[in-house]
């Protein structure tokens, strides 16, 4: 990734190196580093961020199929943060310096996580005081409207392995708030939800699959206005903790999208310039935490 270059200064040599003749700012550098897998491979999509000394962001990427980053910035002493998924952060530091000359940091290696302990096999449930479940949506082809549901259940069977677990999810679609009384109303007419002849939304899955690192695939079939449809959960988890009760918990988030023609949620009403109100397009993003079954709770 080559950062948008402004300006009339370049980099030294004179047409010599491999970076002549990019052009760089006054006052700013030539920042360069290549990101390796742990024998030495490249790794391309690699997240990266540049700090400055008050934590501001100053610029963020991903690294190129050859895990090369290049970037011109504002001269001046920087963090750097590279992530990927199933690798350790890393996290280190960078002075950018003026007088023509890149600054290049070389190769930075970055080194497997550590495996996060699965649940145990059993019989585990939502925990819906620490889950949501939220979605957003295009409005008038400007923004998003957010929202959530704010009553569910959901039982999870965790099975000898991972691999041979199922999840059950069931949502009152009435209880759906985007904080607006009217819209509320509205999404829950038969436009939308039509909640009095589907009061539910449910999610059946048995399929769950091992993407690497802490990212798993979650493949199951969803019901929704009288529709089902095979919907797939891009799915991270965050491992197990005690909590303050001293119960055990797990934690998951997980995100998919979701076009509601699939599910005869057709209503569209259109702009003088043909301007749908609502998307076609549900951005479904949750968090959800899980305890075994029957854990008793004080603080809900």
């Amino acid at each position: 990734m080559i950062s948008r270059l402004l300006g009339r200064q370049t980099t030294a040599n004179h047409g010599k190196g491999p970076l002549s003749g990019i052009a760089v700012p006054p006052h700013a550098g030539l920042l360069t580093f290549r990101v390796l897998d742990p024998l030495g491979e490249p790794l391309g999509e690699a997240k990266y961020t540049l700090s400055d000394s008050g934590g501001r962001k100053v610029v963020k990427g991903e690294t190129d199929p050859f895990g090369w980053v290049i970037a011109v910035v504002p001269l001046g002493d920087y963090r750097l943060s590279i992530s990927s998924d199933g690798y350790t952060p890393y996290r280190g530091d960078a002075s950018v310096h003026g007088g023509g000359t890149p600054t290049a940091l070389g190769d930075i290696s970055l080194h497997p996580a550590p495996n996060l302990p699965l649940p145990e096999p059993g019989e585990w449930e939502v925990e819906a005081a620490h889950t949501r479940i939220g979605f957003s949506a295009r409005h008038i082809g400007l923004g998003r409207v957010y929202g959530s549901f704010g009553n569910f259940a959901g039982a999870i069977r965790i099975g000898n392995t991972m691999e041979h677990s199922a999840m059950h999810v069931v949502i009152d679609t009435a209880s759906i708030d985007t904080k607006v009384r009217m819209r509320d109303n509205h999404l829950r007419s038969a436009d939308f939800l039509d909640v009095e002849r589907f009061p539910t939304l449910e999610f059946y899955s048995d399929r769950f699959t091992h993407r690497g690192g802490h990212n798993w695939a979650i493949t199951g079939a969803l019901t929704l206005h009288g529709v089902t449809r095979t919907v797939t959960l891009d799915a991270q988890y965050n491992g197990i903790r005690v909590g303050m009760e001293g119960e055990t918990r797990g934690a998951v988030r997980a995100t998919t999208e979701l076009h509601r023609e699939d599910y005869t949620i057709n209503w569209q009403t259109m702009l003088a310039r043909n301007i749908a109100v609502v998307g076609s397009s549900i951005n479904v993003d949750l968090d959800i935490q899980i305890v075994p079954k029957g854990t008793e709770l004080e603080f809900k």
